[in-house]
C-alpha cells in the first residue's frame, strides 16, 4: 500500500497528471557484526517488495548467520537472482559503491566507514542511507522510578556487551539522582554474570575480538586518567576454561568530566559513564554538544519533563522510560548528526521512498468525439 502514488484529473483543461512509483533495479546493503541475523531485515523485505533485486554483504566477522538465512530464503521459491549474497571486506564494499548497476546502498556501522560509504556512493551517482555510530545518553531525574531505571538502563548499557548502536553509554543524573541512581546501577551491574554465551547461566558474553577488547580497555584507562572514578572496573576479566576469551565485565565510570574525550567517543563495549547535571536544561545542553544523535532517553514520572525532553532532545530516536528506543518496522530507524548520512532512513515509508523512483506522467487526450468500433 505504501507503494501507491497519487493523481489529479484535469490539472489543466484536458490534461491529467499522475505520480507512480517504480523500482530502482539493483540495490545493496552492507551490514555490521553485532546483529548478524537482524539488521539485514531492515532492508531486504522492503527492497524486494518494491520490485528490486537485492545484494547483501554481511560483516566478514560473522558470515555464517546470513549464509543460513539465504539457505532458508532459497527454499521459499523466490526466483533466482532476486536476493544475492556476497562476502568480503573493504574491497567488496568499494566495489558495491562503485558498480554502475547498483543504484542504492544501505549501510550500518561505524561513523568513519559510514562517511566513506556515503561519499563514495554519492560520487558514483547513487543514493545512500548510512547509519553511523552513537553516543547515547540517558537522563535520570530525581522523581524517576529508580527500580525501573536501574533495571532498564543496566540492560541497555550491558546487554550484548554494549555492542549495539542503541546502547546507553552515558547516564546524566540530576540532583538527588546522582547518589540514588549511582548506587542502584552499580549494584545491578556488579550482579551480571559474565561468561560463555552458550552457557544458560551467562548474562553477558565477550566482545567481538581481541582488538576490540584492547581498544575498550584503553578507553577505560583514558577516562580514569581524565578524572573519572571507576565504581566498577571490568578490565582483566577472566572466565574459567576460557582464559583467552575477549571478556570485559560491566564497567561504570563515575564523575566523568563533561570535557573528557570519552564523553564523545563511541566505546562499543560494556562501559557506562556517569555525569552529573544541576537541571534538565543543563543535561539537554550536554546531549546537544555531542557529535552523535542516534538516541536519547529520559527517566521520569513527570509528564511535563517528558514533553520538554521529547521536543528538545537532539536525537533521532527518543525514549521516555525506555532504555533502547528501537522503532518498530512501521517507523523509520532515525538518526541525527554524525549518526546518519542521507535523507531517507531505513524502514517504514522512508524505505519505500528510498527503494523507488517517482515518475510523473502528464497526459493530454483529444476532446474529439470517441470513435465507434
Amino acid at each position: 500500500m505504501m507503494m501507491q502514488g497519487y493523481n489529479l484529473e484535469d490539472v489543466t483543461p484536458g490534461v491529467d497528471e499522475t505520480l507512480i512509483r517504480q523500482p530502482l533495479g539493483v540495490v545493496a546493503a552492507i551490514v555490521p557484526f553485532n546483529f548478524p541475523a537482524m539488521i539485514a531485515f531492515w532492508f531486504l523485505p522492503y527492497a524486494i517488495a518494491c520490485g528490486n533485486t537485492f545484494i547483501l554483504k554481511p560483516s566478514e566477522r560473522v558470515p555464517l548467520s546470513m549464509h543460513r538465512v539465504y539457505e532458508l530464503v532459497e527454499k521459499t521459491g523466490l526466483p533466482r537472482g532476486v536476493v544475492n549474497l556476497v562476502n568480503g571486506g573493504a574491497d567488496v564494499v568499494n566495489a558495491l559503491c562503485d558498480h554502475p548497476q547498483v543504484r542504492a546502498i544501505s549501510f550500518v556501522g561505524s561513523t568513519p566507514v559510514a562517511k566513506h560509504v556515503y561519499s563514495r556512493s554519492a560520487a558514483a551517482g547513487k543514493r545512500a542511507q548510512c547509519q553511523g555510530g552513537a553516543k547515547n545518553h540517558v537522563i535520570v531525574l530525581p522523581d524517576a522510578d529508580m527500580d525501573l531505571a536501574r533495571q532498564i538502563i543496566s540492560d541497555s548499557a550491558f546487554g550484548c556487551a554494549g555492542q549495539r548502536c542503541l546502547a546507553v553509554s552515558v547516564a546524566v543524573t540530576i540532583g538527588e539522582a546522582q547518589k540514588t541512581f549511582r548506587d542502584a546501577i552499580a549494584h545491578a551491574a556488579s550482579a551480571i554474570k559474565v561468561g560463555d554465551g552458550l552457557d544458560a547461566a551467562t548474562q553477558m558474553g565477550p566482545v567481538i575480538s581481541k582488538d576490540a577488547k584492547r581498544r575498550i580497555e584503553s578507553l577505560i584507562a583514558a577516562g580514569i586518567g581524565e578524572g573519572a572514578k571507576p565504581l566498577l572496573d571490568g578490565r582483566n576479566t577472566t572466565v574459567p576454561h576460557h582464559e583467552n576469551g575477549n571478556f570485559i565485565a560491566p564497567t561504570i565510570l563515575d564523575d566523568l568530566p563533561s570535557t573528557s574525550q570519552l564523553a564523545n567517543t563511541e566505546i562499543f563495549g560494556p562501559v557506562l559513564s556517569l555525569i552529573h547535571a544541576n537541571s534538565i536544561d543543563e543535561a539537554i545542553d550536554f546531549v546537544r554538544r555531542s557529535p552523535y544523535g542516534n538516541q536519547a532517553s529520559l527517566f521520569t514520572t513527570s509528564g511535563s519533563a517528558a514533553r520538554k525532553f521529547r521536543y528538545e532532545a537532539p536525537a533521532g530516536n527518543i525514549g521516555i522510560n525506555i532504555g533502547v528506543a528501537a522503532p518498530m518496522a512501521y517507523f523509520p530507524f532515525s538518526g541525527w548528526k554524525d549518526s546518519f548520512f542521507g535523507i531517507l532512513h531505513g524502514q517504514g515509508k522512508d524505505a519505500v521512498e528510498f527503494y523507488t523512483e517517482s515518475k510523473i506522467v502528464v497526459e493530454r487526450w483529444s476532446r474529439q468525439e470517441t470513435r465507434k468500433f
